[in-house]
């Protein structure tokens, strides 16, 4: 075709939105409207649009003289109606995978009754009792069409459904939806229990040898004639559409292995049924092609299906050795025999077949068996464990929890089998060196772990470690070993001979030192130390863990007491109850505390108003961990406690500064504004920086949503802020006795110490009001910059000063790690907030990281869009964000996408568009991203610039993607937006795909 018919055929095709002439829309309409006192359909219905259409008019019920409500009359106007929907049915070939998708169950059973009325089957007839091969082909396809219907609709009501969001709630709106729910229910309850009649009657299907047909318009309008103008044209074998034998037995053998299938999970016998409809599917579709069928099938679906019933029908003869290891496990399941299914996993460990998921899912079936009594299937779990842990060590995945519970007491049979596992699964003369290298440092880490020296040469000595691990890599890893305390080994190695034979007292004393390591009973461990002294007065026992930390404000109150026995036991209970508090075992902290808390109360009043301390901080985490994640406020008494903890006026006490950073941040959490801003006593603001710095927040955060006079207060805040991010300037003279400007970070800043501000005062915030003030606040103070070339955009930034007098004094270094630190923690308490994800975007786009800025512009739009299913906000893709992505794109060689984003700005960059097209050496996927061009005047410019490079192939795409008819600028207005906003999500999600 030339250049000049190409370009005549695109204006051809170019016209306004008007259906085709002969199309089953103008046809259905034109009947529509010849009927007097029809109501118009909407414009441009879709096909199932109009059914829903006419069977809703047809079903109106009517109101008499007395304002009763009547059924629907039988008449001329409603006979014509039912008769135009089933038409428009015909014109869909009566595709059953059409219309469940668009129809809802009540108006799809209303079309197939209709369906079966007009086709002379007798209401009330029970199908199961009629003959098909007597019937007419018409009727008897018309019951088969009905019966197949029922079925995927009980087999589609069993599987699970995702729940809309309600909308703004509409009384009439839900009464309607109400209704519509009961409706469908008392309908699936019908076909529910005439199943069984179903599923004979298609069975019954599969025994006619003879081809049926389906209506057509014409067919209907025939019979829609007088019966003496009929001529017996429709009971005639070659009336309607033709639908081979074949063909209805592949449809009716996938619907009827659906139905089995779903009985299976009641009625493990019925899966045989299914395995052969859907072999005989798979069969008849081999044999006749896909695409002839008038009913399409699914095959990725069927294929689904053929696996499933091969696994759950498998036999435990040889014939099932050479099935897929999928079949092989759950034989090996079911019979018991899992030495097989160990061998399995190992074998598979080489080839990396089975899914991670699958795997776990084995290992997770196994432990519930084994939990249930059967105590023989422990050795099981170890080694299905050992199977998964090491496939996860070679994919590079973190190893299981389980794992590093099963090996707490390594034995040598486990060690054994560990070995044998690790040299199954890697071929060391074909492996990769990463392969190598990530079998060695699990082997490495493996020994680093043991406590046993005799368990460490086991594997130290293995074959597989001396080829994996250099000769130096090996000396070094044995001198780590001998470097650690001899004390370890002698307390973890059991006696295990020479019972007749008493202990020596080192011996005893190293037991015991082991149970007061591992014990987080408070009796046990005073009792265990009271024992200790009783054997030596010498030694310190505090000392004999590195993992027992105390604060040093502590510690020197601690170390100060006189009698040896209460300072072991203080610092002990004190260590373990910040030990699992840290973990997170916050029952056993809450025993080690109050048992500390007893002890020292009797004789230091210091030691207990420290211990009161940290138990205000334990139950804050406990609330915040427990009650508080669900949103439930915390007691009142858990609140005084707190405030009393800020209003403290106790001298000499020592004082940790995280309890003080939580107490601010637990006011703050829970808008405790009240206080900090009015109640609040003055001193202690003066006082304590923390109180100070939240009582600025929380007036803040309280005024935001009234600008002016939330600025007073922004601007006291700011002030602080800046102050602590600055450095001083000093004068120093050198060596060479010029003077030198130097800036120096001092120590004392303000209302607050520098090191104290830094990130971790703000981790602990939650409210998501706080940390959008801290996070405008850090990011307008980043943008003030003088060299700043690309701002970054935040919520409520226009709150802030515009400047900083001193400029110079800030330190901006510290205040960008600031933003960075504080966007990603913000991010982790609530990751679909799309102002903080533009943050984050906007920081990775300043420091040329565009890829990851891509995926973060994408993300802030997917998730506050439904995936892009809705319209994303202009606040948030604003022009200067679409003009981000636009240079993301540029910068990434994507310059078709950048012509495709320059359509979403307010204004469309033409120039920047028609710059990127002349580039030839694009990144992305090209002409394939034309579909998503709405833009007329783009599309005509590509059309040209393919011509002029003689792109005939590439020319032809931007020539369709112009002629669509929807495009036309004749078009209203409506149809215009609606088009583009259709490309629009279409764009965005195939970008979300590329970039996420």
């Amino acid at each position: 075709m030339s250049a000049e018919a190409a370009d005549r055929e695109a204006a051809t095709s170019s016209r306004p939105c008007t259906p085709p002439q002969t199309s089953w829309f103008e046809f259905v309409l034109e009947e529509a409207l010849l009927e007097q006192h029809l109501q118009k359909p909407s414009p441009d219905p879709s096909p199932v649009q109009l059914i829903v259409q006419f069977l809703e008019q047809a079903s109106k019920p009517s109101v008499n003289e007395q304002n009763q409500v009547q059924p629907p009359p039988d008449n001329k106007r409603n006979r014509i109606l039912k008769l135009l929907a089933l038409k428009v049915a015909a014109h869909l070939k009566w595709d059953l995978d059409v219309l469940e998708k668009s129809l809802s169950v009540p108006v799809l059973n209303m079309l197939l009754n209709e369906l079966l009325c007009i086709s002379k089957v007798p209401p009330g007839t029970k199908h199961v009792d009629v003959d098909l091969s007597s019937l007419p082909p018409t009727t008897a396809m018309a019951i088969l069409l009905y019966n197949r219907w029922a079925i995927r609709t009980i087999v589609q009501s069993s599987f699970p459904v995702k729940q809309v969001k309600p909308g703004p709630p509409q009384l009439n709106v839900m009464n309607q939806i109400q209704q519509e729910k009961e409706l469908t229910e008392n309908i699936l309850k019908v076909l529910k229990e005439q199943a069984a009649d179903s599923i004979l009657v298609l069975e019954g299907a599969l025994k006619l040898n003879k081809d049926l047909y389906v209506h057509t318009i014409r067919t209907l309008d025939l019979l829609a004639m007088e019966p003496g103008m009929v001529n017996g044209e429709t009971e005639s074998s070659t009336a309607g559409l033709k639908i081979s034998a074949e063909e209805i037995q592949c449809q009716v053998c996938y619907d009827l292995g659906a139905v089995y299938f779903q009985q299976g999970s009641t009625n493990a016998a019925v899966h045989e049924k299914a395995k052969e409809k859907f072999f005989r599917t798979k069969e008849l579709i081999a044999k006749n092609g896909s695409s002839s069928l008038h009913f399409t099938i699914d095959e990725e679906r069927l294929a689904g299906y053929c696996q499933a019933c091969e696994v759950l029908t498998s036999s435990s003869d040889d014939a099932s050795q050479q099935a897929t290891p999928y079949s092989q496990i759950h034989s090996c399941m079911k019979s018991g025999k899992y030495q097989d299914l160990v061998k399995i996993f190992l074998e598979d460990n080489l080839t990396l077949s089975l899914p991670e998921q699958f795997r776990q899912s084995v290992l997770r079936e196994l432990f519930q068996k084994a939990q249930q009594g059967n105590d023989a299937l422990d050795e099981v779990c170890f080694k299905v464990c050992v199977c998964n842990t090491v496939c996860d060590v070679l994919q590079g995945r973190i190893i299981d929890i389980q794992f590093c519970q099963l090996f707490l007491k390594p034995s040598k049979e486990k060690i054994d089998f560990l070995l044998e596992v690790c040299s199954g699964s890697i071929n060391l003369e074909n492996a990769s060196e990463e392969l190598k290298r990530k079998m060695a440092a699990f082997l490495k880490n493996l020994c680093l772990g043991m406590e046993d020296l005799q368990f460490v040469f086991m594997i130290s000595s293995h074959e597989l470690f001396i080829k994996l691990l250099k000769d130096d890599e090996r000396k070094l890893l044995i001198d780590q070993m001998r470097k650690r305390s001899p004390r370890i080994n002698l307390c973890t190695k059991p006696v295990t001979s020479f019972y007749d034979i008493p202990a020596s007292a080192s011996v005893n004393i190293g037991q015991l030192e082991h149970q007061l390591i591992l014990s987080v009973d408070p009796w046990r461990i005073r009792q265990i130390l009271i024992e200790l002294h009783g054997m030596t007065s010498e030694r310190q026992f505090w000392t004999i863990s590195n993992k027992w930390e105390v604060p040093n404000v502590y510690g020197n109150v601690i170390l100060g007491i006189k009698d040896s026995l209460t300072r072991d036991l203080v610092y002990i209970l004190m260590a373990k109850g910040l030990h699992c508090c840290a973990i997170k075992d916050f029952v056993h902290a809450k025993q080690l505390f109050a048992a500390c808390l007893e002890l020292v109360t009797e004789f230091s009043p210091k030691l207990r108003q420290v211990m009161l301390n940290e138990m205000l901080l334990l139950d804050i985490y406990t609330h915040e961990a427990g009650a508080g994640v669900s949103g439930e406020r915390p007691p009142s008494d858990l609140i005084s406690r707190v405030r009393g903890y800020l209003e403290m006026r106790v001298p000499d006490i020592p004082l940790r500064q995280v309890i003080a950073e939580e107490c601010v941040a637990f006011l703050l959490n829970w808008c405790e504004n009240e206080y900090l801003t009015m109640q609040v006593p003055l001193p202690l603001v003066q006082t304590n920086p923390y109180v100070k710095l939240g009582q600025l927040l929380a007036a803040t955060c309280k005024e935001l949503p009234g600008p002016k006079e939330s600025r007073r207060t922004a601007k006291d805040l700011w002030e602080v802020v800046v102050q602590i991010c600055s450095v001083s300037n000093q004068h120093k003279r050198g060596n060479d006795g010029r003077v030198s400007l130097i800036k120096h970070r001092e120590s004392t800043l303000g209302i607050m110490y520098r090191y104290f501000m830094g990130i971790l005062f703000f981790f602990p915030l939650q409210e998501p009001l706080v940390l959008t003030t801290i996070l405008s606040l850090f990011v307008k103070l980043h943008n003030v910059r003088e060299d700043i070339v690309n701002d970054i955009a935040a919520e409520h930034i226009s709150i802030w000063p515009s400047s900083i007098p001193n400029l110079q004094s800030v330190d901006f270094e510290a205040v960008a790690i600031t933003v960075k630190e504080l966007v990603s923690y913000a991010l982790t308490i609530n990751a679909n907030n799309h102002f903080w994800l533009i943050i984050q975007a906007d920081i990775y786009f300043a420091t040329n990281q565009y890829s990851a800025a891509l995926h973060y512009y994408l993300q802030a739009g997917a998730v506050c869009s439904d995936f892009f299913n809705k319209m994303v906000p202009p606040d948030v893709y604003t022009d200067q964000v679409i003009k981000r992505m636009i240079k993301c794109c540029s910068l990434l060689n994507c310059h078709t996408q950048v012509a495709i984003l320059c359509q979403f700005l307010r204004e469309v960059d033409y120039k920047t568009a028609f710059k990127a097209l002349q580039e030839q050496n694009s990144h992305d996927a090209m002409d394939s991203y034309y579909e998503y061009i709405w833009d007329v005047t783009i599309l005509e410019y590509l059309t040209y610039l393919h011509h002029k490079r003689g792109e005939t192939d590439k020319r032809q795409i931007a020539i369709k993607a112009i002629g669509q008819t929807e495009l036309n600028a004749s078009n209203p207005e409506e149809v215009l937006q609606l088009a583009a906003q259709r490309r629009k999500k279409k764009f965005l999600q195939a970008m979300a795909k590329l970039y996420f």
